[in-house]
């Protein structure tokens, strides 16, 4: 099933092509906008749509499909990309698959082909939003601790205890747990181990050298 407001853009120079990828998403219940090159889509702004996909020519003129990939992966954008081209190679698709691309079909390809790598990439887009959206959430939580508060979480997700935490920061242990605390009720989590957890989704703390 396609979920909610699930948009599927069509960037490509032939116009024949674009009409008729137009009227097979729109029969396969999806919004569909279709753009005459990369740069059109790019000015137009609806990368910034989520949850939605994006089926891109690969050889365009001025901005092809692979440039404009590198363009939206720097805009950390959660689109998800479906290649279709007629002059693909192996080192093209072997690129285009390691930048995060859903799928790389060579015409002609299978109405159900398509379809089919519409309904995962819509998937995608769901699920990397929903991950984007819960590391923006956790970087606002961090960004309410005090220095010293940043400081004994980094220690503390990274194994040492209250009392060795205070040993290294030169204070006592009663101090590190009312931090602790501090960290805990900023961080709104109610375990050491979902601490732990929005710690590693956000790339804080690491080995200690205890």
């Amino acid at each position: 099933m396609t979920p909610p407001l699930a948009t599927v853009f069509v960037v490509d120079d032939d116009t024949s092509v674009r009409k008729s990828l137009s009227r097979l998403l729109h029969s396969g219940g999806y919004a569909t906008e279709a753009f005459a090159s990369a740069t059109e889509f790019l000015a137009n702004g609806r990368h910034q749509q989520h949850p939605a996909c994006l089926v891109l020519d690969v050889r365009m003129p001025g901005l092809t499909g692979l440039d404009l990939q590198e363009r939206l992966n720097n805009l950390k954008s959660t689109l998800a990309i479906i290649f279709i081209t007629g002059h693909g190679d192996i080192p093209m698709s072997v690129r285009a698959m390691k930048s995060g691309a859903v799928d790389f079909l060579p015409k002609p390809f299978g109405d159900t082909q398509l379809l089919a790598a519409v309904a995962r990439a819509i998937q995608k887009s769901v699920h990397d939003q929903q991950a984007s959206a819960e590391i923006e959430s956790i970087q606002q939580r961090l960004a309410t601790l005090t220095p010293r508060e940043r400081e004994v979480m980094e220690l503390v997700v990274a194994g040492l205890l209250n009392k060795q935490v205070a040993d290294r920061l030169g204070t006592v242990e009663k101090t590190i747990k009312v931090h602790r605390a501090h960290v805990m009720e900023k961080m709104r989590v109610q375990s050491f181990a979902e601490l732990v957890r929005l710690a590693e989704r956000a790339g804080v703390g690491g080995e200690s050298d205890q």
